[in-house]
């Protein structure tokens, strides 16, 4: 593979709910579920790479989130199966499919998110991302990212193998596809196949007929627990049966859609790499489905984090800032950091960084994400207390809290059009050098710096504090008293 591999589509918050059922409700014949557990997972073209990036490849995932607190789920969920998201800005809410289970079956699907809106502009860096892809999986669920004009034009100019998962509420394919993957009630509308012949009959008009109206090379119809049936060039169709499986056929057309596409990637024949898909979707409906495919990160991924103090703390918070700056066409800008100890330092840097545009959202670090870069004793005061702080100042506009080391996911999410730092980097080399640097650059973001307060330092209040001593303008004696007892007690 000389590119990553591109998952293009839309994307959805899918949550399982596990539970039990006990009795019924008292005011409706119905069952009572009682929760036990609960799983949330990127559901849609997400859902297909992570399947993709956890069988090792490279994977970026074209699609729109909205700003809201499901579009910050799914920025932190994605992150975690090390897939890096290029957000469209998308109008509306986050489509969420909710799945309530007992004894391992569905019992319930709740859907919210109201109609589809309309996906936002490609940036310049998605389209180069299709320009130098080593394949393009398109995992289209009718909500509009497949039909987006520019993005079509990308995929059709890309040289890259392009699979196309079609859904009947969406978009032809785009002429040229490697290959089209409907499973047969798909094709059998898409085709608008008449009544009356045998199943792998009507697969097999299905997909030629879709096969010359979309100029494809291949069209796989997935026949569930029997296979697929592939028609190319030729006049006689493959089948290829699979084996034996038994269980949750949830995501199984992504898995199949995906392997297809890592195997076109590495140069595999159309055949082989619907053979290998195949083998694969059995084999992921054996094991279990997505309850077991999960990768683990994705699994036990925290969501945000939440805390009282104010209606300017949390995703919702951030999500309606920064929609409502971006509708009234200002300028997002976001800085982040520990923020232990708020200093004058900290606020010199925040209102430097509300004056480059018309909103400020801070991303924090969490307790845990603190303690996972500076050590256990840190931080001396709590995410709780320090997210009030900062949402105090009025340079703040939102605090947006994030449990892993790096704000990477929720930038991903927030799309500032501004990310600031202070302190050190100022000298460091400049903006470019900046880790989020990278990250801004799939929409077109920029990164600056701004320096501290000369002398101003948490790190260096706190050793002060514990040596007994005062700094530069800091005598002892006025810090917080939970640094003097963080010193006592390490005496």
């Amino acid at each position: 593979m000389t590119g990553p591999v591109v998952v293009l589509g839309d994307t959805l918050l899918d949550r399982d709910v596990e539970g039990v059922v006990n009795r019924l409700c008292p005011d409706s014949p119905v069952p009572v579920l009682e929760e036990t557990t609960h799983v949330d997972r990127p559901g849609g073209a997400g859902l297909a790479a992570v399947f993709a990036a956890a069988q090792g490849a490279d994977v970026a995932l074209v699609t729109a989130v909205a700003d809201d607190a499901g579009g910050a789920r799914l920025g932190t969920l994605l992150a975690a199966a090390g897939v890096q998201l290029y957000a469209l800005p998308l109008a509306g809410a986050t489509p969420e499919k909710i799945r309530l289970h007992a004894r391992g079956r569905v019992l319930l699907r709740h859907d919210r998110g109201g109609p589809a809106g309309d996906p936002g502009e490609p940036s310049e860096a998605v389209l180069r991302l299709l320009a130098t892809a080593s394949a393009v999986l398109v995992s289209d669920y009718g909500r509009g990212v497949a039909r987006h004009p520019a993005l079509r034009a990308a995929l059709a100019a890309t040289r890259a193998p392009v699979v196309w998962d079609p859904h009947p509420r969406g978009p032809a394919a785009v002429p040229g596809v490697s290959l089209a993957t409907p499973n047969e009630s798909e094709a059998r509308e898409l085709a608008k196949a008449p009544p009356g012949a045998s199943r792998l009959v009507t697969a097999s008009r299905g997909a030629q007929a879709l096969r010359r109206r979309w100029q494809a090379g291949a069209v796989a119809v997935t026949l569930g627990g029997d296979g697929a049936l592939l028609c190319h060039a030729g006049s006689t169709p493959l089948v290829v049966p699979a084996p034996a499986a038994e269980g949750d056929t949830c995501g199984a057309g992504d898995r199949f859609a995906a392997t297809a596409t890592l195997a076109l990637a590495r140069g595999a024949l159309v055949s082989e790499a619907v053979q290998e898909a195949v083998a694969e979707a059995s084999a992921y409906v054996a094991d279990g489905g997505v309850a077991t495919a999960l990768p683990a990160p994705v699994r036990t991924a925290a969501p945000a984090v939440v805390v009282g103090g104010g209606d300017r703390i949390g995703a919702a918070a951030a999500g309606e800032v920064v929609s409502r700056v971006r509708a009234a066409g200002g300028t997002v800008v976001a800085t982040g950091g520990c923020f232990d100890l708020l200093h004058a330092g900290h606020v010199a840097t925040l209102q430097a960084a509300r004056q480059l545009g018309d909103c400020l959202v801070v991303c924090l670090n969490s307790d845990t994400s603190v303690a996972g870069l500076k050590g256990p004793e840190r931080p001396v005061v709590p995410q709780g207390d320090r997210g009030r702080l900062l949402a105090a100042l009025g340079c703040v506009d939102a605090v947006l809290i994030f449990d892993e080391p790096t704000p990477h996911a929720a930038l991903s999410w927030l799309r500032p059009d501004i990310w600031v730092k202070g302190g050190d980097y100022a000298s460091g080399g400049g903006a470019e050098t900046l880790p989020e640097a990278q990250v801004l650059a799939r929409w077109g973001g920029h990164t600056v710096v701004v320096p501290y307060l000369d002398g101003r330092s948490t790190t260096d209040m706190i050793a002060a504090a514990r040596a007994g001593r005062g700094t530069a303008g800091w005598p002892t004696s006025g810090l917080p008293a939970i640094v003097r007892s963080t010193a006592e007690g390490a005496a």
